[in-house]
C-alpha cells in the first residue's frame, strides 16, 4: 500500500526583514500577538520565536520605538516633590512599567508615589 500526501506545502521561508516587520506590528493600534499571527497565517509561538531570534541577532529591541516626552513638573502645579529620607535609605532598583500603546516608563524604585502617578498620567495623556 502506498501513502500519498495531498495539499500544498505550507513551509515558507521568511527573511529577517519580514520577521522584523511582523514582530513590530504587535501592539500597534492595540493589536495582539494572536491577531497578528492570524493576519499572517502563522502560529503565535512563531512570533515569540522570531522575537527571541531577532533579539539574539541584535535586530530587534522591545524598546526600539520608545518615545521620550519632555516633562517639567513644578511644585507650583501642586505636585509634591520627593524629599530624601533622613533615615536609612533602602537600596534602589530599576523598574520598567509598560503602559498602553507600547509606551514604557523606566524609573527608580525610590520614586515618590505621587510623582510617579503624575508621570504616568502625563505619558498616558500624551
Amino acid at each position: 500500500m502506498r501513502g500519498e500526501i495531498l495539499g500544498a506545502e505550507r513551509r515558507r521561508f521568511w527573511h529577517d526583514d519580514d520577521k522584523l516587520e511582523i514582530v513590530t506590528l504587535v501592539g500597534v493600534g492595540g493589536a495582539s500577538v494572536t491577531q497578528i499571527a492570524q493576519r499572517h497565517e502563522i502560529k503565535r509561538q512563531q512570533i515569540y520565536a522570531w522575537r527571541h531570534e531577532l533579539k539574539k541577532k541584535g535586530l530587534w529591541s522591545p524598546d526600539a520605538g520608545a518615545l521620550f516626552f519632555p516633562l517639567d513638573i513644578s511644585t507650583a502645579a501642586g505636585v509634591p516633590v520627593a524629599q530624601p529620607a533622613a533615615a536609612e535609605v533602602p537600596p534602589s532598583n530599576a523598574i520598567e512599567l509598560r503602559l498602553r500603546g507600547g509606551r514604557c516608563l523606566h524609573f527608580d524604585s525610590t520614586v515618590d508615589p505621587a510623582t510617579l502617578t503624575a508621570l504616568i498620567r502625563a505619558v498616558e495623556a500624551a
